[in-house]
């Protein structure tokens, strides 16, 4: 076989295609089930589709730990190739979890077709939907963190300019970049997003003394369109991964009674730890807010392990002792998923209630059901979000008369 080949391109010519085509792979390990590395590798698939890439197959192999130098064993790695190989349209490979330097320059010379992992792909996610200054350094700063360990394995394919997923922002590098110029540019970029910090604390000073409330919640769980139907404003809402990079703070009032709502980044698991710190100023929001509004798909198979992901996050950000509610959005879906279609409405509201205590023990905060699509059960959290503001406002200002 010639040696004279480039990533991403196999034996057909002509015009790019816009869409690529790719495979996923991913590692079931001791302590996880068949079912989870499904869901994860669902969830894989939907972050490929969001970046623009549509999935032909998906491989799975049951190992206790990654292959030190190809991730998955020789003979999947065969199975995988050949596959690759008798499709020509297939021009990337992505792992479900981090690769090393090494390991990718490898599988690169085997494959012959771009090789990323999920933490590259979720960059490259951000790296799109960034439309502030703000994201845009807290992305870009989150890429040069992530290339700085892996020079070595990326030394190589450098040399050949890549285009599409996982090569926008700053994959495109020159040869003679090197270690000490990436960390020149990432001192750069935090003095950079520390300016951008203080201008944002700066306005959330000047916001006055309203009361803050912040949804959170797992990427596409419904954020922006119950922020929509509470503010009623335009905040974009799309049914993608990370749709909103940018907090939305929106003044909204009910009544009488004035209150700031903010629309916070989708959270996912295994979020690359160099995102988690880039966004921090981003998810301040949510630490500095006074009453956390956490958004549940009730809809998604795996939501328990999202509220789970969501939980980590908020106490790693010191958030988690915040006066909480949980809204548990989509129960329209919920009910088309989930209930037989000869189940009387009586039976279905005792399912639900059962359910909602059931949450509200094991989570030890108040929950509601609500559709945002639908406006169902609106009414009912619109008057426990106007409790618990009206209980900050007596807890921050007891000696002012009430105006709402």
């Amino acid at each position: 076989m010639s040696d004279n080949w480039e990533i991403g391109k196999k034996k057909n010519s002509g015009l790019r295609k816009e869409t690529e085509y790719c495979v996923l792979v991913g590692i079931i390990r001791r302590d996880q089930s068949a079912e989870q590395v499904k869901e994860h590798l669902d969830e894989l698939e939907f972050l490929a589709l969001t970046a623009g890439a549509v999935t032909k197959k998906i491989y799975v192999q049951k190992m206790d730990h990654p292959h030190v130098r190809t991730f998955v064993g020789s003979g999947k790695l065969e199975e995988i190739i050949q596959y690759v190989d008798e499709d020509e349209d297939i021009s990337l490979i992505i792992f479900d979890d981090d690769l090393t330097g090494k390991q990718t320059e490898i599988l690169e010379e085997e494959a012959r077709v771009k090789i990323i992992d999920r933490s590259q792909l979720i960059l490259d996610i951000f790296a799109t939907r960034a439309q502030t200054a703000q994201a845009r350094t807290q992305v870009e700063l989150a890429q040069m963190q992530y290339l700085l360990p892996r020079l070595r394995g990326l030394w190589t394919h450098l040399e050949r300019q890549r285009g599409g997923i996982g090569m926008r922002g700053p994959g495109e590098m020159e040869i003679e970049t090197d270690r000490r110029i990436i960390r020149d540019k990432i001192s750069l970029l935090k003095k950079k997003l520390d300016k951008i910090d203080q201008q944002a604390k700066t306005q959330r000073k000047n916001r006055g003394d309203l009361i803050r409330v912040a949804l959170v919640g797992y990427t596409n769980v419904g954020k922006s369109t119950l922020m929509n139907s509470l503010s009623k404003s335009e905040v974009f809402a799309e049914n993608k991964l990370f749709a909103t990079l940018d907090t939305t703070v929106r003044k909204t009032v009910f009544g009488a009674m004035p209150f700031l709502l903010s629309d916070t980044v989708g959270f996912i698991r295994k979020l690359p730890h160099h995102l988690v710190e880039s966004f921090k100023s981003t998810l301040d929001e949510a630490k500095e807010s006074d009453i956390i509004v956490h958004v549940v798909d009730m809809a998604h198979p795996q939501y328990e392990d999202h509220v789970k992901t969501v939980i980590s996050t908020l106490t790693d950000l010191g958030a988690i002792e915040k006066p909480t509610l949980m809204v548990f959005n989509k129960v329209d879906l919920y009910r088309t998923e989930y209930f037989d279609k000869y189940l009387s409405e009586e039976e279905g509201n005792n399912i639900l209630a059962e359910l909602k205590s059931n949450m509200e023990n094991t989570y030890g905060v108040d929950s509601i059901f609500i559709s945002a699509k639908t406006k169902e059960n609106f009414d009912a959290l619109k008057a426990k979000l106007k409790e618990m503001i009206e209980a900050q406002y007596e807890k921050r200002y007891p000696y002012k008369q009430k105006f709402w």
